[in-house]
């Protein structure tokens, strides 16, 4: 018996994880009616909550910003081989870099503070990437642990410093200053109606950009071509002449950098201050959705749209069905999870058999 074929790369992108989810789905569904609930309606809700009008759509892209930026974070480190998993922590740092340059900006017009808020967001996200990149190629300290532990490191000296430095004499909520209205970027609605009173922004469209730049990165530069090598073979790099220490802190430092366009969207986008904890976990999110997109920014993209829905609709679900709270989303994405990431090779076998022309070719050597 021959060894079967790998998927083609559609199928691996997107027709394995739509099996996936579909029966994440089904998985969910049945909880739902093992807790007296109707499953259908309560995936009517989501679907409607999620895309049902302009105003949901706005929500639902403003998610899926985030975790398109905390997605590509991921999956450029795991083409290294590496497992960036403090994205929140990098995301949530770089608000700092953002709210200095849009408060030391705010007299100017916002798409002069915005460029600079972007580089000012990269710079604080990649160097608590970097840091922990720099551990491992230098002192071999495993970017898995680095990562958490940084996490809340950055948890910690953000409350001290919104606490203790930003916040304005007299205020008693844990936030800085906020930017003064003339250097606020406006929101999509001002200009698409159909987005009116909704938070996306023009960091969605930066997200799209980062989308493409991260693919043209990774399959069509020499870079792309160093980082992929070391995640399949680092021996093999390293008798190559190539420096496995520095394409590993560079990707760490991308990586972070691409977390921080999380700041920049919550702190310069949306909340035009900086608030505690306003990333609300999308770090973490985004490593679901790196592993449901196969690192690849197509399959990102798409996940990112999902997860968007999913958080967007389980707000609108719990006023819809009374009988099911935002926690039920919670589940459906924890299935989404557990299916497309711990038990992603599921049906992985019988695709490959299917592909490599069935279960009798496989058998024949065909």
């Amino acid at each position: 018996m021959s060894a079967l074929k790998p998927l083609p790369r559609w199928a691996d992108i997107i027709l394995l994880p739509l099996i996936n989810l579909t029966l994440a789905f089904i998985v969910a569904g049945l909880v739902v009616f093992a807790i007296g609930q109707n499953p259908l309606a309560a995936l009517d809700a989501i679907i409607t909550g999620a895309f049902g009008s302009g105003y949901n759509i706005g929500y639902t892209l403003y998610y899926s910003t985030n975790f398109i930026f905390t997605g590509l974070a991921v999956a450029v480190a795991a083409h290294a081989g590496l497992f960036n998993i403090g994205g929140n922590g990098q995301a949530y740092i770089a608000g700092l870099g953002v709210i200095l340059v849009a408060l030391a900006m705010q007299s100017l017009p916002w798409w002069l503070t915005f460029p600079v808020a972007i580089l000012a967001g990269a710079a604080v996200g990649g160097f608590w990437g970097f840091v922990p990149g720099y551990l491992q190629a230098k002192r071999g300290s495993h970017v898995v642990i680095t990562t958490i532990m940084f996490n809340f490191i950055a948890s910690a000296i953000m409350i001290y410093v919104v606490v203790n430095l930003l916040k304005p004499p007299g205020i008693l909520a844990p936030e800085s200053a906020s930017i003064a209205v003339e250097g606020r970027m406006p929101k999509l609605g001002t200009f698409i109606p159909w987005f009116k009173n909704t938070d996306v922004n023009f960091t969605l469209i930066l997200a799209l950009i980062c989308l493409v730049g991260a693919y043209f990165l990774i399959w069509h530069t020499r870079f792309g071509f160093a980082m992929r090598a070391l995640g399949q073979n680092p021996t093999a790099t390293r008798y190559a002449g190539m420096s496995n220490s520095r394409i590993t802190m560079i990707v760490m430092t991308m990586s972070g950098a691409l977390a921080g366009m999380v700041a920049v969207n919550q702190v310069f986008g949306v909340q035009y201050r900086l608030v505690l904890d306003y990333v609300a976990d999308a770090g973490f999110v985004g490593i679901a959705v790196a592993l449901m997109g196969r690192n690849h920014p197509l399959g990102i993209l798409l996940a990112a749209l999902l997860f968007g829905a999913l958080y967007q609709g389980g707000n609108e679900l719990q006023y819809v069905i009374p009988g099911l709270s935002k926690e039920m989303v919670v589940v459906i994405q924890a299935l989404v999870i557990l299916f497309t990431g711990a038990m992603e090779g599921l049906f992985r076998p019988a695709l490959q058999r299917l592909f490599s022309g069935g279960p009798a070719a496989a058998r024949s050597g065909g």
